[in-house]
């Protein structure tokens, strides 16, 4: 392999076997943890609610647009949307939270959190939001000794707690893919990762939440919430298990603990992280041999593995892949797989995986490689291997949860529209393999209601130029319509797809002009379990304080 090939497989193809691709969720909600460094124990604050003595060591710090500060702290992740509030309230503390929500409370000004920013739509840039708070100081994980759980804070990015949860006890949640996502929105959405086929969603692992919350009268306080069947507000632990973030108040603290685990010691308190990574990268090439009878050929290969292969237990449960068919004019495109180095028969599983997805299709890879090489590195490598990070930041994207394969009808729109002439080598999909443990969940259990998808497809297109917005986005919806025409131009329920992901949030489900289906975009997210959310609605946020463009409605 030349100098350039293992390049590539270092600087992409590795990150993309890691996860990283799909490492884009909202970051809606927020949380926080009692201070602490790695392997250090936390205090958990009375079990009534009220949070324990803090040190406010940051914040808060107040910027308005006067300030040099405003502009850089004014945009998430996705340039697209830029807001306009009054005040940013850089916040460091519960405390500071109560405050701050209070101020909003009392002035009646419209608030919004964010932790790490990287919401597909600007929920938190909406132009009615006059107070947006930046929970990005809120970094610690720590132990919290009294309660038996991991402490997690919003700003908190995932290759930290990666980092801290492997360094200081050798474990880890099954989490995203992107170092560089908040914890804050992440979790609340049913965040999942490269290792959620063995061991579920993450919020499969969360034990309880600290949330900042307004009662009717206006009082705002921090309430905790638990997963404890005789906790009297465990219905608030269950809203934030997929309900989505900046719905019922603003999270200051996730702890985290399996719910198989038992006795004290942290070490076995979360699934063990992996020893060893072993990736594998297949690229083919965007050139005459790659027909339409071909390509689909491998895209239903790698949904047929996936309706076999997706059983909780399942002896392939353990491996992830992410399909990634990016658009002609890119000239390739590229499969990615891992798994831990040290299950048994790693290797074979991971070649009999490719063999089955290339099955049939006549092309040959211009590049197949593999490497192991120890878990931590890919896990937090930073950035997400994107090109041109610096200046391509406007991007959108959609999504859907499949039962099986996509339809022969839908394999033919995807060829259709990756090798027409108004799509650029920015825009594609990915397809990425879900299911496995996910599926022992019962679907009322968590607010995550979409317990037995085997995939998840993700729509994107990313660019750097305003002026190119309205292209891209008719390239994009015009892809995403014509994928489920059969159903309205969205996921419809049924014998192949199931809804969508609201950590990959999408307006459009919301809109009659691209949702024709008749079925209600809460529907597409939280199927049967809308109902029971927004019962939480109106018991945690009366008031409606909390809501945004795809928020939670209170109950007629």
């Amino acid at each position: 392999m030349g100098r350039s090939d293992r390049n590539a497989l270092s600087r992409r193809g590795l990150l993309a076997a890691a996860g990283a691709a799909v490492g884009l969720p909202g970051t809606l909600g927020a949380a926080r943890a009692a201070s602490a460094t790695t392997g250090a124990q936390v205090g958990a604050g009375d079990r009534r609610g009220a949070p324990a003595a803090e040190s406010e060591a940051f914040g808060p710090v107040v910027v308005d647009p006067a300030d040099s500060r405003y502009e850089s702290l004014l945009r998430g992740n996705n340039f697209r949307f830029v807001g306009a509030p009054e005040e940013i309230r850089v916040l460091g503390s519960t405390a500071q939270v109560v405050r701050a929500v209070s101020d909003a409370v009392r002035s009646g000004r419209r608030v919004a959190v964010r932790s790490g920013g990287h919401c597909f739509e600007g929920f938190t840039a909406d132009p009615g939001v006059r107070l947006l708070l930046d929970l990005s100081p809120m970094d610690a994980v720590g132990f919290d000794a009294e309660r038996g759980a991991f402490a997690v804070q919003p700003g908190a990015v995932l290759g930290r707690v990666y980092r801290r949860l492997f360094t200081g006890w050798g474990v880890t949640i099954p989490a995203g893919g992107c170092p560089d996502v908040g914890a804050g929105g992440h979790l609340s959405g049913g965040g999942y990762g490269p290792l959620s086929r063995r061991y579920g969603s993450v919020v499969d692992h969360l034990y309880g939440v600290e949330v900042v919350v307004v009662d009717l009268d206006g009082t705002v306080r921090p309430v905790v919430a638990t997963r404890e069947p005789d906790d009297p507000n465990r219905d608030l632990w269950w809203a934030h298990t997929g309900g989505g973030g900046g719905n019922f108040g603003v999270v200051t603290r996730y702890w985290l603990r399996s719910p198989s685990a038992t006795g004290t010691d942290p070490a076995h308190l979360l699934p063990q992280a992996p020893r060893e990574l072993l990736a594998r990268l297949v690229t083919w090439a965007w050139d005459e041999r790659m027909t339409e009878q071909a390509f689909s050929t491998l895209l239903r290969n790698f949904g047929t593995w996936h309706e076999s292969n997706s059983a909780p237990g399942s002896p392939n449960a353990g491996l992830y892949a992410i399909f990634e068919p990016a658009h002609r004019s890119a000239g390739s495109f590229r499969l990615t797989v891992r798994i831990d180095g040290d299950l048994p028969g790693a290797d074979r599983l991971v070649s009999g995986f490719v063999d089955a997805v290339t099955a049939g299709s006549g092309v040959t890879p211009t590049l197949d490689v593999r490497e192991r090489m120890p878990w931590l590195h890919p896990t937090t490598w930073p950035g997400t291997g994107e090109s041109g990070d610096l200046v391509t930041r406007r991007y959108k994207g959609k999504a859907g949860y499949l039962r099986r394969s996509f339809t022969d009808r839908q394999l033919a729109s995807i060829y259709r529209h990756l090798t027409n002439s108004t799509g650029g080598p920015t825009g594609g999909m990915l397809i990425v393999g879900y299911g496995g443990q996910v599926n022992a969940v019962d679907p009322s259990a968590t607010a995550v209601a979409q317990r037995d998808a085997v995939m998840k497809a993700v729509y994107h297109t990313v660019w750097a130029d305003e002026g190119d917005d309205e292209a891209n986005l008719s390239w994009i919806r015009a892809f995403y319509r014509e994928v489920y025409a059969d159903t309205g131009g969205v996921p419809v329920p049924g014998e192949v797809s199931d809804g969508s992901y609201i950590n990959y949030p999408d307006t459009d489900l919301a809109d009659p002009a691209w949702n024709t289906s008749g079925v209600p975009w809460h529907q597409l997210y939280y199927r049967q379990n809308y109902p029971r959310l927004q019962q939480v609605k109106a018991r945690w946020d009366p008031r409606d304080v909390f809501r945004h463009a795809l928020s939670i409605e209170p109950p007629a």
